[in-house]
């Protein structure tokens, strides 16, 4: 049964990464149906198109992110985008540097996080109780954020930056780092540029 499953699982994915490659193909299909009068199936073109589209927009994102966060290389054969499964949107990813110290940009656009998100860095309650050493309310080029470190066991600290901007949330993953070297990267980040894209 588990074999199976994980089957399906599969199938369902590489189907959903194959059926983004073809934007306007999916929008004539669409069109086709609508006039043909079958309206399930336009929806259905629709919504592959606008995977679709979310893609093309995650790569357009990734041209603008920074090629050197600090000394750290980008390493770009790494980047990837993919389509949010279950609502609109897409997460683009790229990392930086090598495994002794290395750093992570994910952009979820339409983040379902970013009401939860958006309640801790607005509210003065629910800031308050989760504040502590490791944990604080920080601002990005205007933006509140939550920083949070954890301790990567040889004296240093791992740090974790979540920014919601726009209708999307970017999460900045340090290794072996310190507070202002984290947010010095994450100025480094074309946030206005980004929004733009993505909103």
């Amino acid at each position: 049964m588990k074999h199976t499953t994980l089957f399906f699982a599969f199938i369902f994915f590489t189907t959903i990464v194959f059926a983004q490659t073809d934007f306007k193909g999916e929008v004539a299909t669409a069109k086709t149906s609508y006039t043909s009068g079958k309206l399930e199936d336009a929806h259905f073109a629709l919504q592959q198109a606008l995977g679709d589209l979310d893609i093309i927009i995650g790569k357009e994102v990734l041209k603008l992110l920074p090629t050197q966060l600090d000394s750290l290389n980008a390493n770009t054969n790494s980047d990837n985008v993919t389509a949010n499964v279950g609502f609109i949107g897409a997460t683009i990813h790229r990392d930086y540097g090598s495994p002794e110290k290395k750093a992570e940009i994910e952009i979820i656009s339409n983040s379902p996080l970013l009401g939860t998100l958006n309640a801790f860095l607005n509210t003065p309650l629910i800031g308050g109780m989760m504040r502590d050493e490791n944990n604080k309310t920080v601002k990005v080029q205007g933006y509140k954020a939550r920083l949070e470190r954890t301790d990567a066991g040889n004296g240093k600290f791992n740090y974790k930056l979540d920014v919601p901007f726009s209708s999307s949330l970017l999460t900045l993953n340090v290794d072996n780092s310190a507070e202002s070297e984290i947010l010095g990267m994450a100025n480094k980040i074309p946030f206005q540029d980004v929004a733009k894209l993505i909103q």
